[in-house]
C-alpha cells in the first residue's frame, strides 16, 4: 500500500490529500488528474485550483511565507488554526470578490469586512451558491456542503478499501445551519491498494473529504478544525438573517 507523500515535499503532499477528492470527481482544479497523485503531481497544478489558491496566497502574505504550499499554510487552510486570526481580511475579501467577479456567489457580496476567515470551511459556505438554495429545497445544498467540507470523525471499523468513521452531519434547523450528534458514515480510505492517507485504526480521528479518508488528525488539529467550521457556521447563519427582507417588505 502507497500512500500520498511518501517521496515529496509535506505541503505538498498535505494539499494533495485533500485537493484529489473533488479533484477526482472534476469539482476543482484542472481536468485529467483522476488518477491518485503522488503529492507533488497535484500540487503542481495547485494554481489552477482557484477555490483554494486566494487563501493560500493570503496565509502565505501573513505568514511572511515565499511558498503558499508551505505546510503551514496549506494545513491551516483545510484544518485551521492560529494562522487564521492573524489574516488581514477586509484584504481577503477584496481578493475574493476580485478573484470570483462574474461568477455566481453565495453569501460573498453581503459577508462583512471582518467575517472573512482564510479556511475551506469559508469557501465551502460563503463562496459556493449552495447557502442560497437552503430556504427552497435544503436537501441538496445540505448533502453536497456536507460532502465539500472537512470533517473529522472516529474510526468505528475498517475493512479491505473503506472505513466506517463516527463524525457530526450538517443539519439545517429553524432556518440555521448547524451540526448534529455524531453518525456513522462510510469512507474510502484505499483504491486499487494506493490510499491518500495510511490505513486508519479504529479509535484514531479522522478528517474526510467528500467520500475519501485524508489522514489521522492530532487533538490540536480536530480543535482547529471544529474552531473553523463553528466559526464559518455562526456567520452564515448570521449573514443569512440581516440579508432576508422584512415581512411584507419589498
Amino acid at each position: 500500500m502507497a500512500a500520498v507523500g511518501h517521496h515529496t515535499r509535506p505541503g505538498h503532499a498535505l494539499f494533495a490529500r485533500y485537493a484529489f477528492p473533488p479533484n477526482e470527481l472534476g469539482y476543482c482544479g484542472p481536468p485529467g488528474t483522476g488518477a491518485l497523485p503522488s503529492g507533488a503531481d497535484l500540487a503542481g497544478y495547485a494554481r489552477e485550483f482557484d477555490g483554494a489558491w486566494p487563501y493560500l496566497s493570503a496565509l502565505a502574505d501573513t505568514a511572511g511565507q515565499p511558498d503558499p504550499l508551505d505546510e503551514q499554510i496549506v494545513r491551516s487552510y483545510w484544518l485551521g488554526g492560529p494562522l487564521l486570526a492573524e489574516v488581514d481580511a477586509p484584504a481577503l475579501l477584496a481578493r475574493l470578490r476580485a478573484a470570483f467577479s462574474g461568477q455566481v456567489t453565495g453569501l460573498l457580496a453581503e459577508v462583512p469586512p471582518d467575517g472573512v476567515l482564510a479556511n475551506h470551511s469559508f469557501h465551502v459556505f460563503v463562496v459556493y451558491p449552495w447557502a442560497r438554495f437552503l430556504d427552497r429545497d435544503p436537501q441538496t445544498p445540505l448533502k453536497v456542503m456536507q460532502a465539500c467540507r472537512i470533517r473529522w470523525g472516529v474510526v468505528d471499523s475498517v475493512d479491505d478499501d473503506h472505513a466506517v468513521i463516527a463524525s457530526r452531519p450538517l443539519t439545517f434547523r429553524s432556518g440555521a445551519l448547524g451540526l448534529a450528534e455524531p453518525r456513522d458514515e462510510r469512507v474510502r480510505w484505499r483504491r486499487d491498494g494506493l490510499s491518500l492517507a495510511e490505513r486508519p485504526i479504529p479509535g484514531q480521528t479522522v478528517s474526510a473529504h467528500w467520500d475519501w479518508a485524508c489522514g489521522v488528525l492530532t487533538d490540536a488539529e480536530v480543535t482547529a478544525l471544529a474552531t473553523a467550521t463553528r466559526t464559518t457556521l455562526t456567520l452564515v447563519n448570521a449573514v443569512r438573517v440581516a440579508s432576508r427582507p422584512p415581512p411584507g417588505g419589498l
